[in-house]
């Protein structure tokens, strides 16, 4: 039990601690230094960014690596606005962010009277996208509040959630609360339907999986259902590194026609924790992705298993619960799903043009070189190249926001936020030259937390993929060429170790140097300067 005495601030903390919170990424301010009374005498470290949007993608990408839910600390106001951009690729990637911000006090709430960081209704805005959004009003109902946050991140399709505080309620006592973490429930597959699942399993000759990001946790149980129904596996972004080596895999986009062909020949598709996302399935928006004859769905989500494509069987289940029971179910395949899966992979890459093709091999050599890497990017031209074809070893080993809510500036706070969650791993920032200026500054907050992240920029001189854009539709390109500092500079004068390739062969050793270093680095690549960068 927690004293009386302890404020609600105090007792929060003990709360997140209880809940397994080792890391908390904020920025203090007036409205929120009663929140932080109890955190210097606790376990939890606090990060500090350079913006309130950096604390949310810092979660972000601490939440990605470590499986646990990324905790923002921000101030009422602007302090959570900032944080909105973060919170909303958090819940169109399925990213587990609790967000928890002051609010002014009880009585002003709604008044409209001009108090410091006022909005005329703060908790209305967040439960518009938020998973939920909680006012706690009496101390009596902290425990509750925290214990439903976490019960929400942890037993459904992950999210941000948010909890506001009253600067009025932080300091007053909390009063005698149960310190204990939160057990979410997790739902399966009823054997009734698992049965039906196995039936149209055993009839089909041609199965094809589909996985997402919620099926990362489940990479055993994925490859041995895989190999049991001799199925290829097309892997979405989020899936990249599962069946690491297996010849049933396909690390390539299901948006490429390759894919598609594979995907609409099959006679039984199943969809294995993937939200069937336009930016993964048909990311040129040309609605060519094939009709499937028969479809099973598996997901955690009960809504998102009554949208489009509509399953033929849809099965609420975590991936892992699932699969794992329908394994004993299903009956022993044996066909050329490998030789499906190689032609599949081999039609991809032969369709993918010279630059992509040597923008992605940039990124295997990152890999060659160092090969536990995580490379966590931005949206930039060598992150898309990767998004169409990338195999990998490890599952979530690559992530980035030009899939969802597609926000630039993401790549470094993401990455700080990764480098902490896995501080014995090299991370990668692969960012381009405008999405960089986002969130130039993060580079102090590396500079502070001893993150050991390599800042790579990719420098285009601007929004090439943009000015790309406006070409193709006769467009004449405006407002695509903002200028760049000279990001050598930028990194010196905070100290970090810096270098401007010559040659992309040089690469490997920069990155070598790199990864021995205890605290960040930078490396630019530079599309048309750096020989070897583009085809």
């Amino acid at each position: 039990m927690s004293g009386g005495t302890r404020t609600v601030g105090e007792a929060m903390i003990d709360l997140l601690e209880a809940n397994g919170v080792e890391v908390v990424f904020g920025i203090p301010g007036v409205h929120t230094v009663e929140l932080y009374r109890g955190l210097a005498a606790s376990r939890i470290r606090h990060i500090t960014p350079r913006h309130e949007q950096g604390a949310g993608f810092m979660a972000d990408g601490y939440a990605r690596v470590t499986g646990k839910p990324g905790v923002a600390l921000v101030i009422t106001g602007p302090g959570l606005t900032n944080t909105i951009t973060a919170m909303a690729q958090a819940r169109q990637d399925s990213v587990p962010m609790l967000v928890i911000s002051g609010v002014n006090r009880r009585s002003s709430l709604g008044q409209g009277r001009g108090f410091l960081h006022e909005l005329p209704d703060q908790a209305a805005m967040m439960k518009s996208f938020a998973l939920a959004s909680f006012t706690l009003t009496d101390p009596a109902e902290l425990a509750s509040v925290i214990a439903q946050a976490f019960a929400i991140m942890g037993s459904a399709r992950p999210g941000p959630v948010h909890i506001e505080i009253p600067t009025d309620v932080m300091p007053l006592p909390a009063g005698e609360i149960a310190v204990r973490p939160t057990v979410p429930a997790r739902p399966g597959a009823d054997s009734a339907t698992l049965r039906q699942v196995a039936a149209l399993c055993d009839k089909a000759k041609r199965i094809v999986l589909m996985c997402g990001g919620g099926a990362v946790s489940a990479d055993e149980a994925v490859q041995a259902l895989a190999a049991k129904l001799d199925a290829p596996v097309v892997l979405t972004v989020n899936a990249r590194g599962l069946l690491a080596g297996h010849p049933l895999r396909v690390p390539a986009s299901p948006s490429l026609a390759a894919v598609r062909a594979l995907i609409g020949a099959a006679d039984l598709v199943i969809g294995l924790g993937t939200e069937m996302g336009q930016t993964d399935y048909d990311m040129y928006a040309d609605g060519g992705f094939p009709e499937l004859p028969s479809f099973v769905r598996i997901d955690i989500d009960a809504t998102q298993l009554s949208r489009e494509p509509r399953a033929d069987i849809a099965v609420l289940s975590t991936v892992e619960a699932a699969v794992t029971d329908l394994l004993p179910l299903v009956a022993a395949h044996e066909g050329d799903g490998a030789g499906r899966a190689k032609a599949a992979r081999g039609a991809a890459w032969d369709s993918l043009s010279p630059k992509i093709r040597a923008e992605i091999a940039v990124i295997d050599s990152i890999y060659k070189t160092l090969p536990d890497a995580i490379v966590v990017g931005d949206s930039t031209q060598a992150v898309y190249a990767g998004n169409f074809y990338l195999d990998l070893v490890h599952p979530m080993s690559w992530f980035n926001a030009a899939t969802g809510f597609g926000a630039l500036g993401y790549g470094p706070p993401a990455a700080i936020g990764a480098a902490i969650g896995k501080p014995d791993r090299p991370v990668i920032c692969l960012t381009g030259d405008g999405g960089f200026q986002f969130s130039l500054a993060e580079i102090g907050s590396a500079v502070d937390a001893g993150a050991r992240v390599i800042f790579l920029v990719w420098n285009n001189d601007g929004y090439q993929e943009i000015e790309n854009y406006m070409l193709d539709c006769g467009i004449e390109p405006e407002g695509v060429k903002p200028s760049a500092p000279d990001f050598l500079a930028i990194a010196q004068a905070y100290g970090v170790p810096a270098t401007r390739l010559d040659d992309v062969a040089a690469l490997g050793a920069a990155l070598r140097a790199a990864g021995e270093r205890n605290g960040p680095s930078l490396i630019e690549i530079h599309q048309t300067g750096t020989r070897g960068a583009t085809a």
